[in-house]
């Protein structure tokens, strides 16, 4: 490939060529309606890589939110676009896959979106406090000094998308609720966008109760990755288990997501896909 002016040059056998074209032209259409950065639109042309027949301008108008930093929040693949689809369409859905393919950061924009649009009166987040066996009251401070340090990378994503007085004001009228999984205990949740994050840390148990809190005109994201689970004593990923158990009910959806889905710094996707196949070569085990 070559550039001369504002003409550019492609060499190269006919289907390579033609994929170049069509990248191009996919990537001026979506300039005319958004600005993209170098890293979007290498993202751009390895997604259109490996879905010839979509369309770029199907991603980008599919808008979740828009955030206090006007920053535009859409899918960033196909995968990602399922996931936003499948919370569109099911009461309860379950993103599985690598760190840094977007599962709580969407989830999250979403129940965010659903609350402005009053869909629902509250956002419930949460996640299992695996390191402190949930044990909190066992922890030095009160209870928030406690429960902060599980709870952080939940906050960054809300302080990422709206201003931290909103986050304050919702947080202390109880719209928006962030809060280790333990605290679902005996409760009902009723007009609420719950999203349990980590979940490949909770127990079978737990994630038993977490699935039956759901009420009335509720939606439920699970996120979780099934190679990172931290659980002691051989305890049974609840992930894992609710796979098997829940695959084949209708209304409940699965996706998921690979290291091709990763949309963080480009070398977080090799380091992804080194590490599987790492774990998948039996001859590394004694290392």
């Amino acid at each position: 490939m070559g550039l001369r002016g504002s003409t550019i040059h492609v060499h190269g056998p006919n289907r390579d060529v033609e994929l170049v074209e069509r990248v191009l032209h996919e990537l001026i259409d979506a300039l005319q309606f958004r600005d993209l950065s170098a890293v979007e639109m290498a993202r751009a042309a390895r997604t259109l890589r490996a879905h010839p027949q979509m369309r770029l301008r199907a991603l980008l108008d599919d808008v979740v939110l828009t955030t206090s930093s006007r920053r535009i929040v859409s899918p960033k693949g196909v995968t990602q676009q399922s996931y936003i689809q499948a919370i569109r369409s099911h009461d309860i859905v379950f993103g599985i896959g690598p760190a840094g393919t977007g599962k709580t950061y969407l989830a999250m924009a979403m129940a965010i979106r659903a609350l402005q649009e009053r869909q629902v009166k509250r956002i419930i987040l949460t996640r299992p406090a695996v390191e402190a066996g949930e044990r909190l009251g066992f922890l030095p401070g009160d209870l928030a000094e406690k429960i902060n340090p599980y709870l952080r990378p939940l906050y960054d994503a809300l302080h990422d998308m709206m201003e931290p007085g909103r986050i304050a004001a919702l947080i202390e009228r109880g719209t928006i609720e962030v809060a280790p999984l333990a605290f679902m205990r005996g409760r009902t949740l009723n007009d609420s966008f719950v999203v349990l994050d980590e979940a490949q840390n909770t127990t079978r148990e737990q994630m038993k109760m977490f699935l039956t809190r759901l009420g009335f005109d509720s939606k439920t994201v699970i996120t979780g990755d099934v190679t990172q689970i931290d659980l002691a004593g051989g305890a049974h990923s609840g992930l894992r288990h609710v796979e098997k158990v829940l695959s084949k009910i209708k209304g409940i959806e699965f996706i998921y997501f690979t290291h091709a889905d990763v949309v963080r710094h480009p070398l977080v996707q090799q380091i992804v896909q080194a590490y599987d196949v790492h774990e998948s070569d039996s001859s590394d085990d004694d290392i």
